[in-house]
């Protein structure tokens, strides 16, 4: 069977996604899901999403990591899966859909290009030494560093990811640097297992973060550079819950074609 994809990009976070309303794409096995995400073997990508429909929403977000396996909430596929929902007419300017960790709200652009979703509710924010550790829909790990530009984030992000504390659940691994207000992130990804060119969970992960960390309150907007580019992370901060987390940022199609 000749299946129709789509190559999606987020800051350089590239993922394939696929129009399954119809459910005529239903070879999810590990093998396959990572072959197609091969960079050499397959199409490539850092994970595969199905947009499939779902009563009570305007449609589901199936998402699988690059290592073949079901994976946990992705902001920036999450925000390429809102574009891809435009383009195929589902939405028109905002939109409510069904992820792995429930519910999420999006505005959209006229052109598609640029997508500001809604993240979950954060709480809880736990300390491992020196950094912190949260859930933004997938689990992170926040350490700022002074050496951000030089630091070799593969090796240290994977040195941490499968230590004795995470190796079992895996972890992304987030290294910050605050600069002139702007907060650099570089993030090691687990089911990609390297570092990738930008994590819209992390770079909301490490927004949380540096407030809890400058005790910051109130109503807080952070941009953030990473890798491929350029996000924007708002929300509100009441010393103890941080909520109407929105993760702001590009989303484009690079590319149709035919598997």
């Amino acid at each position: 069977m000749h299946t129709i994809f789509y190559k999606y990009q987020g800051c350089g976070n590239d993922f394939i996604l696929i129009d399954n309303r119809e459910n005529n794409f239903s070879n999810t096995s590990v093998e396959n899901i990572k072959k197609l995400c091969d960079r050499r073997f397959g199409i490539g990508a850092d994970g595969l999403m199905l947009l499939q429909n779902k009563n009570g929403f305007d449609f589901e977000m199936h998402y699988y990591n690059a290592d073949g396996n079901i994976g946990s909430m992705c902001g920036n596929g999450g925000r390429c899966i809102v574009s891809f929902a435009k383009y195929l007419g589902i939405i028109e300017n905002e939109t409510t859909f069904l992820a792995v960790d429930g519910s999420h709200y999006a505005k959209i652009s006229a052109d598609g290009n640029w997508v500001e979703l809604k993240m979950i509710a954060v709480e809880t924010i736990e300390e491992d030494g020196d950094a912190l550790v949260l859930n933004t829909g997938s689990p992170h790990y926040v350490l700022q560093v002074d050496n951000l530009n030089t630091m070799d984030v593969f090796s240290e992000g994977k040195s941490i990811r499968y230590n004795s504390t995470y190796k079992n659940e895996g972890i992304n691994v987030n290294f910050i640097t605050l600069e002139n207000e702007i907060l650099n992130v570089r993030t090691y990804e687990r089911g990609v297992e390297d570092e990738t060119f930008a994590c819209g969970t992390g770079a909301t992960a490490a927004a949380l973060a540096m407030a809890k960390i400058r005790q910051q309150t109130g109503k807080i907007n952070t941009p953030i550079k990473v890798l491929g580019g350029d996000l924007k992370v708002t929300f509100q901060y009441d010393g103890t819950k941080f909520t109407d987390i929105f993760l702001c940022g590009p989303a484009q199609m690079v590319f149709k074609a035919e598997l």
